[in-house]
């Protein structure tokens, strides 16, 4: 969830079914008829005329149809984010690159409706234990965040509030958007689009499942509770509801700020790498995994600070609504292929790909060591063999440079030279979810500046004595 002072405010949500799928018809009717005459008048240009027009086009259907979702806010504009992060198998570029804009709209409910959630949720004499600020300190399409006071003890918490309504309108949200996307010709519906919907059909009612949000957050922070390096806020019962989560308030840096930026290097390292440890828990030990990269989601308390007595740099994790738990079915194709990415094996990268149904036996023996290699390029921070490391990722003492490696442009450029994209199969969408999480741990290390070699903490997961 943002953080940000929400700009603007709002006296309600649009949340009725009717209401919000009369929005989204008429602008998906309008965006059909400028497509179908945009289809029409360029049928006569030459190829490389109607390329530029038709992408011309998509963006402009784009930003007008992200613009008519912005509107509406709730679920209709988590699903478009979602739709932005996880959607680049399946929607094209300009689409993505539109709803991307929607992370941007941080209006907020103003604080009279707010405070009737509250009542209801909570009740009034609960309530008034709390003193609540009726600015948000944070404001997301689904909810948004105060901070409050308990005049009992003074304990400092945060009530994360769902707007009225978002979570009943979840389906028809989900059904109209795609609707729409169908209707403005943005879109081709097929059997690996309708499960990918499925998919983050799951992950929003996630999302809205605060309960669950809850116990989630409450599990982690056991499962962290003996790692100094990680601070999970506490899960006040007795203030939570199934539309409010209360907990401790946890302060902290953003991870971009000065003051992060101004810490030596080595304890930037050390947070880089607990970063890192934390993905891999998650991977090899938990099969539990936050799925959202969202810089909004972590804070770095800094050691010594007024009110943090130890001398460990932390990381504070804030948002647990998208957890994913991953079946061994899945996960064990995924360890081997990074294990056999470690080892140098590319057959056997090859044989986890196949395995998980986005390479093929069929395809040339060419495209499929390229295909392998590709995957094997996105471990070489963590590699064995770093003789293939640019000489601009690596620091004087042999040190991997994560933001200077620029690996994520140069892995992307690599599959873009090579002919695999003519063959490249929708990932499941497991991977998909698993990949975005990846990209974000690899660019939180990088906003760190952090230096340091991964393989040691990988080879503790590969090669850990199981119980």
């Amino acid at each position: 969830m943002s953080t940000r002072k929400p700009a603007k405010s709002v006296s309600r949500i649009k949340t009725g079914s009717f209401e919000r799928r009369l929005s989204l018809t008429k602008a998906g009717l309008f965006a059909g008829t400028r497509m179908a005459s945009h289809m029409a008048t360029n049928w006569f240009s030459n190829k490389e005329t109607r390329d530029q027009r038709h992408r011309a086009m998509l963006s402009s259907q784009s930003q007008f149809l992200v613009h008519e979702l912005g509107k509406l806010k709730g679920s209709v504009v988590k699903i478009g984010q979602v739709m932005a992060l996880y959607g680049e198998h399946f929607l094209p570029d300009e689409v993505t690159e539109a709803l991307h804009t929607l992370e941007d709209q941080t209006t907020s409910l103003e604080w009279p409706a707010i405070e009737r959630v509250l009542k209801e949720e909570i009740g009034i004499e609960r309530l008034a234990e709390l003193d609540v600020d009726p600015e948000p300190i944070g404001a997301a399409s689904l909810g948004q965040v105060h901070r409050a006071v308990r005049k009992s003890d003074g304990l400092e918490l945060v009530l994360k509030v769902q707007y009225p309504g978002v979570a009943d309108a979840v389906d028809s949200d989900l059904n109209a958007v795609a609707q729409l996307l169908k209707v403005a010709r943005l879109v081709s519906f097929g059997p690996e689009f309708n499960d990918w919907l499925e998919e983050v059909r799951e992950m929003m009612h996630r999302e809205v499942d605060y309960r669950l949000e809850a116990r989630t957050t409450e599990k982690f922070r056991n499962m962290l509770s003996e790692d100094p390096r990680f601070v999970v806020p506490r899960v006040l019962q007795e203030y939570s509801t199934d539309h409010i989560i209360a907990s401790t308030y946890e302060h902290g840096h953003s991870v971009s700020s000065p003051a992060v930026a101004a810490l030596p290097q080595a304890r930037r390292n050390e947070l880089g790498k607990a970063a890192l440890e934390l993905f891999f828990r998650e991977l090899f030990d938990w099969g539990e995994i936050q799925t959202d990269p969202n810089f909004g989601n972590y804070r770095i308390r800094i050691a010594k600070e007024p009110g943090e007595g130890s001398g460990w740099d932390k990381i504070v994790l804030l948002d647990f609504g998208a957890v994913q738990s991953y079946s061994d079915e899945f996960l064990t194709p995924v360890i081997q292929m990074i294990k056999a990415s470690y080892e140098g094996n590319l057959e056997s990268v090859i044989d986890g790909g196949v395995t998980l149904n986005f390479m093929s036996r069929d395809w040339p023996e060419a495209v499929l060591d390229k295909f392998g290699s590709v995957c094997m390029s996105v471990l070489e921070p963590l590699a064995r063999d770093r003789s293939e490391w640019p000489d601009y990722a690596v620091n004087s003492q042999g040190e991997y440079r994560w933001k200077q490696s620029d690996l994520p442009s140069r892995v992307a450029k690599q599959a873009a030279r090579s002919a695999i994209s003519r063959y490249f199969r929708v990932p499941p969408k497991e991977f998909v979810f698993l990949n975005r999480k990846l990209i974000g741990v690899y660019t939180f290390i990088a906003v760190l500046h952090a230096e340091f070699n991964g393989e040691d903490i990988l080879r503790q997961y590969l090669y850990a004595e199981k119980d």
